[in-house]
């Protein structure tokens, strides 16, 4: 067991270790043009990357203003998709999966705000529909994947890239990652 947990700790600073932090700043300056802008910022994942957008959102919602709502700054406006169950069951249902952000997409999408798509195969298609419907209506995407970058990273222009083939390995850095983007708003705005 032991064995185990130095394997899987290794394998995660060494993937940290292969982060360009160039994208990691793009994706800040991208986050806060919006922020200053008034530009919405919409997040979207499946399963843990869905668990990840909901925890992104609520902290560039919430954490950045302190424990108690005390900092006096501009708020970010996210809202991320995957928390509408309703809107996501009834997209999928009455349409299909693959389009049940690109949808809510569509009501709210304007050229400054931000798409946030996480996935770690860079392939579900439904992120992909969406990071689509993002560049029609000439959107920023920051796209979070993992294995070898699919699709999602030539629709990303900023793009938090980790190159693990292992769920556990890529989610847990974007979710890092997230910490690290909040973190730094946080002490700087």
């Amino acid at each position: 067991m032991e064995k185990f947990i130095k394997d899987f700790s290794d394998e995660l600073k060494n993937q940290i270790d292969k982060l360009f932090s160039g994208e990691i700043i793009k994706a800040i300056g991208q986050l806060k043009k919006a922020r200053e802008d008034g530009a919405m910022v919409y997040l979207i994942g499946n399963g843990g990357s869905s668990a990840i957008a909901s925890h992104f959102a609520n902290d560039l919602n919430k954490t950045i203003l302190g424990h108690k709502g005390e900092k006096n700054i501009k708020r970010f406006m996210t809202i991320s998709f995957s928390d509408n169950v309703p809107v996501l069951t009834a997209w999928a249902n009455d349409a299909s999966y693959e389009k049940i952000f690109s949808e809510q997409l569509k009501n709210f999408a304007k050229p400054k705000d931000i798409l946030i798509a996480i996935s770690s195969s860079g392939n579900s298609p439904n992120i992909i529909e969406a990071a689509k419907t993002a560049k029609e209506f000439s959107m920023q995407v920051i796209g979070f994947m993992g294995f070898d970058g699919g699709k999602l990273m030539a629709l990303s222009d900023a793009k938090i890239y980790v190159p693990s083939f292992e769920y556990a390995v890529v989610e847990s850095i974007h979710d890092a990652v997230c910490h690290l983007m909040v973190s730094y708003f946080e002490k700087n705005l």
